[in-house]
């Protein structure tokens, strides 16, 4: 690999300034993605959450190389995803990145068998040497996500949602991966079995040191399960902190809005709080607002908001956010 698509590895996953856009017709395009940065640690969970159409599943997707990225850069240990590379540097990346679909229903092959589904990843790597070792991992991977080796000749239709999500759960497992994209792995799930995909994702993590990206879009689903929360609106990140901070300090009233629509358990609370309201419609992707694209359905929104984009700033402590409300772009004008 050469010098350029390497850099020193601080972080195990790391996006900088990443784009991606789509060319929709008639000259249009519609900018899904449009100057993400963050990163995430080794062992750690990055929460991603938004509105539907903010972009989180093409981020994900993004960096697992389903697309190609129109801008910007992500290096995994310190490598450039995107950057050209040999078949066996491939094959180690689709080894050590994993996805997790949104759609347990259509997401497995229903032609395949279970067994055959969950051992697709080893097949193509040559992980085992034998049919034997081949079931014995097939047999280990059921019974890790709470499944019977009964299960592996039956085909998907003969299982329930979340009996499907947890065998597509068992084939990401299935080439021993690093970094798993969680993209919505719940959403298609009632609530009972929302909690136990989470608990199982969880206690995997803990059992095999996995680093997670977890998309989703509910925000208390969000924050139990993860390390630090990023908050997306139509492709931008308006802000990113550690999930404690982000529910006790909201900086972004975009966040503050999101916040306020979670229920809180104590009635006495509950009645206390005033929530925050968001007017109007998400803008399209395709032509999006000047300046700050939350500015049209913002109720703290000024004169600046639509004249100039904020800056993704870090604020506080390893709390970041873009909005004219936290810092001063004058006083930055006159430091530059």
């Amino acid at each position: 690999m050469s010098v350029s698509t390497v850099q020193e590895q601080k972080y195990m996953l790391e996006v900088k300034d990443l784009k991606k856009h789509f060319k929709v017709g008639r000259g249009e395009v519609l900018k899904a993605v449009d100057g993400i940065s963050f990163h995430i640690d080794e062992g750690e969970t990055l929460g991603l959450v938004g509105e539907s159409g903010c972009g989180k599943s093409t981020i994900g997707r993004t960096i697992a190389r389903l697309y190609d990225k129109t801008d910007g850069d992500v290096y995994f240990n310190g490598n450039q995803v995107h950057a050209k590379k040999s078949s066996k540097q491939l094959k180690q990346f689709d080894r050590d990145v994993q996805m997790i679909f949104q759609d347990p229903y259509a997401s497995l092959n229903p032609r395949m068998t279970v067994k055959d589904i969950i051992a697709e990843g080893n097949d193509i790597h040559g992980i085992y040497r034998k049919n034997k070792e081949r079931m014995e991992i097939i047999y280990n991977l059921l019974e890790t996500v709470g499944l019977n080796r009964e299960h592996a000749n039956r085909y998907p239709h003969e299982f329930s949602g979340g009996q499907r999500q947890r065998i597509g759960i068992a084939r990401a497992l299935a080439v021993n991966p690093k970094f798993i994209i969680a993209d919505e792995p719940i959403s298609a799930l009632d609530v009972s079995m929302q909690a136990q995909v989470i608990n199982l994702l969880q206690d995997l993590q803990e059992e095999r040191g996995l680093t997670y990206l977890f998309i989703a879009h509910d925000l208390s689903m969000v924050r139990h399960i993860s390390d630090r929360i990023g908050v997306m609106y139509l492709g931008n990140m308006a802000e990113l902190a550690p999930a404690d901070e982000l529910n006790e300090n909201p900086l972004h009233p975009y966040t503050q809005a999101l916040l306020s629509a979670v229920p809180v358990p104590n009635p006495a609370i509950e009645r206390e709080r005033e929530p925050v309201i968001i007017e109007g419609d998400i803008p399209s992707p395709i032509s999006p607002p000047s300046g700050c694209p939350f500015r049209t359905r913002c109720p703290a929104a000024m004169e600046i908001c639509s004249q100039v984009k904020p800056k993704w700033k870090e604020v506080e402590s390893n709390h970041w956010v873009a909005c004219h409300l936290h810092y001063d772009e004058s006083k930055e004008e006159a430091e530059d």
